[in-house]
This record gives C-alpha cells, sequence and structure tokens, in this order.
C-alpha cells in the first residue's frame, strides 16, 4: 500500500520520514533501524540508507515490510 507524506518544507530527510511515519520514535533511532535494513531501502528504485537523504515532492520510498511512500507538495 501506498502512504502519501504531504510536505510543508522543500523537502524532509529520511530520517525525518521515518519519524512521520511512526516507523520509529525518536530521531535517535534512525541510525540504527537503516543499519538494520540497509539493503530493504529503496529510493526512486536505487538503494539508499543515508539518514540525511533528502526527500523532495514526487520521490518514492520503498521500506520492505513497512510499505511505500510518496512525497507531495
Amino acid at each position: 500500500m501506498e502512504q502519501e507524506i504531504k510536505l510543508n518544507t522543500p523537502y524532509i530527510t529520511l530520517g525525518q520520514l521515518l519519524k512521520i511515519a511512526n516507523i520509529i520514535s525518536s530521531g535517535g533511532q534512525a541510525k540504527i533501524f537503516l543499519q538494520e535494513y540497509a539493503d530493504e531501502i529503496f529510493i526512486n528504485g536505487e538503494a539508499d540508507n543515508r539518514r540525511g537523504r533528502k526527500l523532495y515532492p514526487s520521490d518514492k520510498i520503498k521500506i520492505s515490510d513497512f510499505g511505500t511512500y510518496i512525497m507531495k507538495a
């Protein structure tokens, strides 16, 4: 299932998305989560697990076991 995430700023980071989507409960958990799911996170079809990766409107993020997220302006 795809879930839309509405951006109120020009972009958010991957770490912020994890918190907004309720995948993690605090920003400090992002690093650990991204290490554990390093090979299961895809941004626009490419593997990427950088916490600071900027996500812009129309970006599509797929996280195995959690779902797909579409950034909207």
